[in-house]
């Protein structure tokens, strides 16, 4: 396994997964803000390792599968302590909707890669805009300055909702013949 920038970002995205669940739960007023960092942290280093993949030629196989992991691990991890902590219908249906697209997806990648298939459903621009509405919305929830950033956050977290289920249609909606052939 060769070892380089963007899969040691990918690596330190992973590191950042138990800080961010210890920082998460201290009982200080100041973990707002540290968990948002923490979290803020993981996401550049998401948007950073693909592309420094790919401006420095550095792309590999295990990348290529880790950092989709590193990604929904956080995001999934972050949903999860969200709800906890809101204990609210409004945040639980997106961030289940969210986490239940993640699965269909990578169930439908990974066999669509067993047909040969597996361009179909390559990543899409619209699930860079929901990745990025759902990131900020994470930021903003966990950081909970004020009503304002609040509601914000909520509202990108339902536009992320919204983009979640249009690229889920459009991954369907482009694996459909294969999904009913015989």
């Amino acid at each position: 396994m060769p070892f380089n920038l963007p899969m040691a970002l990918t690596w330190f995205r992973l590191f950042l997964l138990p800080i961010f669940i210890v920082v998460f739960y201290l009982p200080y007023p100041w973990a707002y803000f540290a968990s948002a960092f923490v979290f803020w942290l993981a996401a550049i280093t998401d948007a950073l390792d693909g592309y420094m993949a790919r401006k420095l030629g550095q792309s590999t196989r295990f990348g290529a599968f880790l950092d989709p992991v590193a990604d929904k691990l956080m995001v999934t991890t972050a949903l999860v302590l969200l709800v906890e902590q809101y204990d609210s219908p409004w945040l639980t249906l997106p961030a289940l909707f969210m986490v239940g697209r993640e699965i269909v997806i990578s169930a439908l990648r990974e066999w669509m890669a067993e047909i040969g298939k597996r361009g179909i459903v390559a990543v899409s621009w619209i699930g860079k805009y929901k990745t990025a509405a759902q990131m900020l919305a994470i930021i903003g929830l966990l950081w909970q300055v004020d009503t304002w950033m609040i509601n914000l956050s909520y509202a990108l977290l339902y536009v992320a909702a919204w983009l979640t289920f249009w690229s889920m249609i459009s991954y369907i909606k482009a694996a459909w013949q294969d999904l009913i052939a015989g």
